[in-house]
């Protein structure tokens, strides 16, 4: 294939592009492939996780400001495109029973309606693979679950000419991926890795909840070697700071662990057009000889 190889990455917030396929992206980059990350929302009511950041009042009051300029530099480091979707973060509901969602938000909108602004930049950057979220959102925040929604129904409408005749010329990717990058096989190799090596292990806690999680194991498609661009996830990763603790769980393992134990990012194929043989390490598997 003599065309260029696009890839575009769907997220809910800033920050999930770097915690969900960012070596994956690194890689491709480094490889000559024309990458795009689309943020749905700006992050506006994610909060401060980073104990470090926490009560500064020009961060409180400026949030979306601080958070858009946090993805600027971790998009730099990944060395990919971005574009905002410009929904607004609809929140973590907590408590029992959830409160509702706050009027206006991403969640709340109408699915083919927020769809319009995703089948416009498909049809603009022509990507041949897209990466999503599932049907859960990788975990249960209605942004996640939104953004997978929208991506659903952009994917299918971006090729249909009578679909959204005013978003551009259509444009039919060819394979879309849900990403599970956390995946229990992965947790476990690493888990006992650290233990076998008496390293403490950060996810000990982590197994005993996905005892009680009431759902299947998803079906991992595709393992993209990508442990050379690790660090550069990591960066990207800690550019997010009021997110992000560098001194937290995220950054416990030691690399060479990760690199030796667990090189690869994982992807489950959801749709795709053209044929390809499972399991795959490669997600223009089936595109680059065609």
């Amino acid at each position: 294939m003599t065309e260029q190889l696009r890839l575009m990455a769907v997220h809910a917030h800033p920050d999930d592009e770097s915690s969900k396929g960012a070596a994956t992206m690194a890689k491709y980059v480094s490889e000559g492939v024309d990458v795009l990350v689309a943020t749905c929302t700006g992050g506006e009511r994610g909060s401060i996780l980073n104990p470090k950041l926490q009560g500064d009042p020009y961060i409180e009051e400026n949030i979306h400001e601080v958070r858009a300029k946090e993805m600027d530099e971790a998009r730099e480091i990944l060395g990919v495109k971005q574009e905002w979707l410009g929904f607004v973060d609809s929140g973590l509901p907590e408590g029992d029973p959830l409160p509702p969602l706050p009027e206006g938000c991403f969640a709340l909108q109408d699915v083919e309606a927020a769809a319009e602004p995703l089948v416009r930049l498909i049809r603009s950057f022509k990507p041949q693979v897209i990466t999503t979220y599932d049907e859960n959102g990788g975990y249960p925040h209605p942004d996640h679950i939104m953004t997978h929604k929208i991506t659903m129904v952009a994917f299918e409408a971006a090729g249909d000419p009578e679909k959204y005749p005013e978003a551009g010329e259509p444009w039919r990717p060819q394979k879309l991926y849900y990403n599970q990058g956390f995946n229990r096989a992965r947790t476990v190799a690493l888990h006992e890795a650290l233990l076998a090596r008496g390293l403490d292990s950060p996810y000990a806690e982590w197994l005993e909840r996905w005892k009680t999680f009431d759902r299947p194991e998803r079906t991992l498609t595709t393992y993209v070697p990508c442990a050379d661009f690790f660090e550069i996830r990591d960066k990207a990763l800690i550019a997010h700071r009021t997110q992000i603790d560098p001194d937290g769980g995220w950054f416990r393992v030691p690399m060479d662990v990760q690199r030796d134990v667990w090189p690869t990012e994982e992807y489950e194929l959801a749709k795709s057009l053209v044929d390809t043989s499972l399991p795959e390490d490669d997600l223009f598997a089936g595109i680059r000889n065609n």
